[in-house]
């Protein structure tokens, strides 16, 4: 078995409570989708926001999704002039026989700018 990491990235339109925990579930459930992640795999997650985010603790999502027994834990970005705002990252750190390149990252809400080869990749291996 090995520890694979797995990336993901969103967008919210505002510093609130409700949208970092809105934005962060749904992140984090098209993770578990698209990579079948079962909870008791997830050794853990480290989940970030630009230096504009500071409504809530996005890992308070990840427990009320049921990650109760994993170790997270939130920080901030590096505010490097230009970059995008208001945006929530998350590395799931998953115990799995899958192969690195098998691990599908996964980037919503204009978050895609962060990673296109990724976005392009994903769109690629989708097609029927």
């Amino acid at each position: 078995m090995w520890c694979r990491g797995i990336r993901g990235a969103i967008t919210v339109s505002a510093n609130t409570r409700e949208e970092i925990l809105n934005a962060t579930q749904e992140l984090l459930q098209a993770l578990v989708l698209a990579n079948g992640i079962q909870k008791d795999d997830v050794a853990c997650a480290i989940l970030t926001t630009t230096p504009d985010l500071n409504a809530e603790f996005p890992a308070l999502a990840a427990r009320r999704i049921g990650w109760t027994e994993t170790a997270l834990l939130c920080g901030h970005e590096m505010e490097v002039p230009g970059s995008l705002n208001k945006c929530i990252r998350v590395l799931i750190m998953l115990n799995t026989e899958k192969a690195a390149k098998d691990m599908v990252h996964v980037y919503l809400r204009g978050a895609e700018i962060l990673r296109p080869d990724v976005v392009n990749k994903n769109k690629n291996t989708n097609k029927d």
